[in-house]
């Protein structure tokens, strides 16, 4: 790889319904698994920009995220996805980031019904 600089992990899940719980269990599972498969901590992270569709407003997933043990010292950003007509509803979205040279090709992780936005990217 040798790219310099920062580049970007992009992830996504979705919880099945608006409920605190549900949002802080999907938004830790997926970066649980976007730090273990990256190989990363928050040493090398420059900043996380989460978005969440409409129909999620009982919690912000940045917030979740801290509360998970994520980013402690982070720069957390999360917006409201577009509402687009026909667009994955419950919808959490991530990028991440990381702020050193590319060591390997980046592991994208795409999580329940999320997983549809990306087929290329298979769970494993």
């Amino acid at each position: 790889m040798g790219m310099e600089g920062i580049y970007g992990i992009r992830g996504a899940t979705t919880v099945s319904s608006d409920f605190p719980q549900e949002v802080d269990d999907a938004v830790k599972e997926m970066m649980d698994l976007i730090y273990r498969q990256n190989e990363i901590g928050d040493r090398d992270i420059a900043a996380i920009i989460f978005s969440q569709t409409h129909d999620i407003r009982t919690r912000n997933a940045a917030a979740a995220c801290r509360k998970a043990g994520f980013a402690a010292k982070v720069p957390l950003f999360c917006v409201q996805e577009a509402d687009i007509s026909g667009a994955l509803p419950l919808a959490i979205r991530v990028l991440v980031l990381v702020n050193h040279p590319v060591q390997k090709e980046p592991r994208m992780v795409y999580l329940r019904k999320a997983a549809s936005l990306r087929p290329d990217y298979e769970e494993e």
